[in-house]
């Protein structure tokens, strides 16, 4: 597997030049797009990690899939999918289309707006120094923390998402305050995490939410199956249909160029490539994912799994 790994990183960085660092956050815009970093770690206890693996980011929208994880774990599915669909929303993560056409609630909690429900719902029950520590363990990587110059950056260029948050807020969607919501929610978009703190998360939820050293089960099996559900149908952005037919593997992607993957009962994959595509998903992260799909038979339909 070493081997394939160190191929699809050589094949991955030649992909970089197809796509851009986002620069609607003016501090993600300063990121080298030409890193490329892969690691893996197994349920049997093998680990890999080549390319630029130490390099911190900010983590952007994976955080969704731990404040979806929190607030299942804390207030419980009814309570949260009363106000959080459970469908890919075919538009953009940032869009208002929809939400502001019809009544409905955000279409899932992988969108801003969703995930700025999800937020909402943590803020009565959990503060934020207790939601770090619980990323952490759940990552397994005691480093991580916030990055403030992108917390503030975004905290400057926020007027999108605040927009969300109070039309959001006049339907009656929101449990927490808008500010204290939306708050929270850009603190955890502004975590900064290395792609082995991603591998870790992936194998927790590749290991049924238990803890592979310890034994410790740290989330709820129904938790984990909701969250890795509902990542193979719209972690992807506005891509999530595409990248389910071709990758197959549950995976939630972030505009500082991180992916966290899935592959369930066997590893976890982090990558970190900031140069993105059109959808904001990492163009290197992608292409690596495939290559590692098709060549381990990783996908979740395909019959060679092991």
């Amino acid at each position: 597997m070493q081997k394939i790994v160190a191929k699809a990183l050589e094949l991955g960085r030649a992909k970089t030049s197809e796509g851009h660092v986002a620069t609607y956050i003016p501090e993600l815009g300063k990121v080298d797009g030409s890193q490329l970093g892969i690691s893996i770690h197994s349920i049997t206890g093998e680990r890999i990690a080549l390319g630029d693996t130490n390099v911190r980011f900010s983590i952007q929208s994976i955080s969704k899939i731990f404040s979806l994880a929190m607030a299942l774990e804390l207030c419980g599915p009814e309570a949260v999918f009363k106000n959080v669909g459970m469908e890919p929303s075919g538009d953009p993560f940032n869009s208002l289309l929809k939400l502001e056409n019809t009544d409905s609630s955000p279409y899932n909690p992988m969108i801003n707006a969703g995930a700025i429900v999800v937020c909402s719902y943590l803020v009565p029950v959990l503060p934020f120094e207790a939601m770090i520590e619980t990323v952490r363990k759940l990552c397994m990587d005691d480093d991580i923390v916030i990055d403030e110059k992108v917390y503030q950056s975004e905290m400057a260029h926020i007027s999108r998402n605040r927009a969300i948050a109070y039309l959001l807020e006049s339907k009656g969607y929101l449990v927490g305050g808008v500010e204290e919501s939306l708050d929270f929610y850009v603190k955890m978009c502004a975590l900064s995490v290395t792609s082995d703190s991603l591998a870790g998360m992936g194998l927790l939820l590749a290991n049924d939410g238990i803890l592979p050293r310890t034994g410790e089960r740290v989330l709820k099996r129904e938790t984990v199956k909701t969250v890795k559900t509902i990542m193979l149908t719209c972690g992807m952005y506005d891509g999530s249909g595409e990248f389910a037919v071709r990758v197959g593997i549950p995976s939630k992607s972030g505009v500082g160029g991180g992916l966290l993957s899935v592959v369930d009962q066997e590893m976890g994959i982090g990558i970190f490539g900031p140069a993105l595509d059109a959808k904001g998903n990492s163009v290197a992260g992608e292409y690596v994912l495939e290559y590692l799909s098709r060549s381990l038979h990783l996908h979740i339909f395909d019959k060679r799994r092991r």
